[in-house]
């Protein structure tokens, strides 16, 4: 028995819920997404309560119900709270700027790098080395934070890089004379 797919979802006030045909779609002041269902799970859509249960006869019904209660109870949060990821930008001359569609970020590189800012997420840049990400969904949020991290992963003995706000960066110690 799974312990996340027992739990009922409550739908907050605001937010319509249809299924119709294998197919989930959830509607709230932030927007609106959908997603499909998946096999072997059925979900059952009570006032504002939706339930979950495996489907006996198919293979994989049993791991995949607590899966799809998690992901479309990120499909309820993001429509009404969103979702955000907070980075920080360490290093001497190290900076972030949003310039309409385009992050602008200097790390060190001899050019600039440029990031394609995609379409349902916000950038924003508070001061020169903190930046904000957020969006309605936690998948692309997530993504969009890790591609940033990637161009400058923090190192180990100075700590500079584009790191999480909440990461703790191990660090070493130099060398020994």
């Amino acid at each position: 028995m799974s312990r996340i797919g027992k739990i009922p979802i409550n739908i907050p006030s605001g937010v319509d819920v249809k299924i119709d045909n294998r197919e989930i779609s959830v509607k709230g002041p932030k927007g609106s997404m959908s997603m499909a269902l998946v096999e072997g799970v059925e979900v059952k859509h009570k006032e504002s309560q939706l339930s979950f249960s495996p489907i006996k006869e198919v293979k994989n019904s049993k791991a995949l119900w607590g899966l799809q209660r998690t992901l479309i109870n990120n499909l309820i949060i993001g429509v009404t709270n969103g979702f955000t990821k907070h980075l920080e930008i360490n290093g001497v001359g190290y900076r972030a700027q949003v310039k309409g569609s385009d992050l602008v970020l200097n790390l060190g590189f001899s050019h600039d790098v440029n990031y394609k800012i995609p379409n349902g997420i916000s950038i924003t840049a508070e001061g020169q080395n903190q930046l904000t990400v957020s969006g309605i969904d936690k998948q692309k949020v997530g993504q969009v934070a890790a591609e940033i991290r990637s161009y400058r992963p923090p190192e180990p003995y100075k700590g500079k890089g584009v790191k999480y706000k909440d990461e703790f960066i191990v660090r070493k110690e130099g060398k020994k004379k």
